[in-house]
């Protein structure tokens, strides 16, 4: 598959695109049943936190800290799908070295 300069330009210009898109795009981590819920920008920062105050008493802090802990950990790994699909879906399945 021979790409010119064109080609790639547009590529690249989809690219772009695709990820200020998926910027844009919130995703939502949870852990406990949803007792913690957190969700990540697909820049992958934390945007909100949302804790069950009935899911939980004052000695039970050590759960929550691990609660948390996974609810982020979700909303990270389906931020990361996501980022690795985009750029499957755009280069073909080229592996193309400094793609995010």
């Amino acid at each position: 598959m021979g790409m010119n300069m064109r080609d790639i330009q547009k590529m690249q210009q989809k690219l772009m695109k695709m990820q200020e898109e998926l910027e844009k795009t919130i995703f939502t981590g949870t852990a406990g049943g949803g007792a913690v819920t957190i969700k990540m920008s697909g820049k992958f920062e934390i945007t909100d936190v949302k804790i069950d105050p009935e899911a939980f008493s004052a000695d039970e802090i050590n759960e929550l800290e691990v609660m948390v802990r996974a609810a982020a950990k979700d909303a990270f790994d389906k931020a990361t799908d996501a980022q690795q699909k985009l750029i499957s879906g755009a280069t073909g399945g080229m592996k193309i070295p400094g793609l995010f």
